[in-house]
């Protein structure tokens, strides 16, 4: 660090601070902080294996044998890395009609990027990336770029970008991918499924329909027979006999229910039954017919 300071001796006192820190002071040609080698003959501060917690302020004080301030002086220190080597890459673009080149660096953060065209520097191309127009690489082009910063400067290797346009392919094939054939299957399934169900419903709907049809066509019948009964086809021979008051009526038989050991349905079995019963209670409604006594004429008496 240098020191602003004409005429200085061994008389004189010197004192040197880091950020605040007393790192070196010499008083009447005595050190007590530091060693007399890290101050030059003119009272420069000679810094070695600088690291960045080097950086920071610092300070120089010269003083009078009485310890009186002669002069001072300030200054900043700064800490830069040292910048690594860039990898220059391309890459074409058929779509643009352009190449595309890209300067990698680590950390590119602060740094300024050049490039050169044949050995020639592209003053107005400042950025990390450059674009050439496809039509400029006819023949061999040589491109490199550059990065720096305050302490250093690295340039990268030469390329040469090639780009040929590549042969028209055949148009694609019409592709799914595995996803989409899988939902695809999965809604045809889907569907089948609802349309079988649906069929189902409506054939055990039709059948159930039928079947009521026809019970109800066979009540209709029944009831059909019952009602052409005719009271006066009983023959005259009989009349109707009512039982006397006192005597009690006799219950008249009842058909026994019909079992039908076919393989009949729920609901027919009961139309069935209950057309059994109907026919049941019209027979006894009828009075039951009792034969009438014939009328024998006078007997002649034997002679």
């Amino acid at each position: 660090m240098p020191l602003v300071h004409k005429g200085l001796t061994k008389t004189d006192g010197l004192k040197w601070t880091h950020n605040g820190t007393i790192i070196f002071y010499r008083q009447q040609g005595k050190v007590s902080v530091g060693k007399p080698e890290d101050i030059s003959e003119t009272g420069y501060l000679l810094l070695k294996n600088l690291k960045f917690s080097s950086a920071g302020i610092y300070e120089a004080h010269v003083l009078h044998p009485n310890k009186t301030l002669q002069n001072t002086w300030t200054g900043r220190l700064c800490m830069m890395d040292m910048v690594s080597k860039p990898q220059l890459s391309y890459v074409c673009d058929f779509k643009s009609s352009a190449v595309n080149l890209n300067c990698h660096v680590a950390k590119p953060q602060g740094l300024v990027f050049s490039w050169t065209l044949d050995g020639k520097t592209l003053t107005s191309e400042t950025k990390q990336t450059l674009s050439i127009s496809l039509a400029h690489l006819k023949g061999d082009k040589t491109f490199t770029c550059s990065v720096a910063n305050k302490v250093s400067k690295e340039q990268s290797d030469l390329v040469r970008p090639t780009c040929k346009t590549p042969s028209q392919s055949p148009p694609p094939l019409l592709c799914f991918t595995s996803k989409t054939v899988v939902a695809v299957l999965a809604g045809g399934s889907g569907l089948i499924l609802l349309l079988l169900i649906i069929i189902f419903i409506l054939c055990c709907c039709h059948r159930r329909n039928k079947i009521k049809m026809r019970l109800r066509g066979k009540g209709e019948l029944r009831m059909v027979s019952l009602s052409k009964r005719d009271p006066d086809s009983i023959s005259p021979d009989y009349e109707t006999m009512h039982p006397p008051e006192d005597s009690p009526t006799p219950p008249s038989p009842r058909p026994s229910p019909r079992v039908c050991y076919q393989n009949v349905s729920q609901p027919e079995v009961q139309t069935e039954n209950r057309l059994t019963q109907l026919s049941i209670a019209a027979e006894e409604q009828q009075p039951s017919p009792v034969p009438k006594p014939r009328t024998k004429g006078p007997q002649t008496p034997n002679v």
